[in-house]
């Protein structure tokens, strides 16, 4: 079994930043891409950054130049750090990770943590 657990989410003013974590644990063999989707009230849920094992990365176009996605494979862990805070911005973000067990590999996601950002 995998668990993904998300934290730093909360409430911030317009232009502030936020930093979320999200940290994998359980019958990991291996991660390949880690990555934040968000969901917006009344919206699909959509990517916002992606980040394989080497390093590559990937962004939405609308955070592209103020959200930074990074990981620390030894500590399995994902972060996204997160500028210039707008209120579009506003929505439970959620970690996934694509986890290779003992057994197979799979897509698994955290709970979800709420991003707030004030006018």
């Amino acid at each position: 079994q995998v668990q993904l657990v998300e934290s730093g989410g909360g409430l911030v003013q317009t232009g502030g930043s936020l930093r979320l974590s999200c940290v994998a644990s359980g019958s990991i063999f291996s991660i390949n891409t880690m990555g934040w989707h968000r969901q917006a009230p009344g919206k699909q849920r959509e990517s916002v950054a992606t980040i394989t094992s080497s390093g590559n990365t990937n962004y939405a176009d609308f955070v592209k130049g103020r959200f930074t996605i990074s990981r620390d494979n030894a500590k399995n862990t994902v972060y996204l750090q997160m500028n210039s805070l707008k209120p579009e911005d506003t929505g439970v973000y959620y970690c996934y990770a694509n986890v290779q067990t003992w057994i197979r590999r799979d897509d698994y996601w955290g709970q979800g943590t709420q991003v707030t950002v004030s006018s």
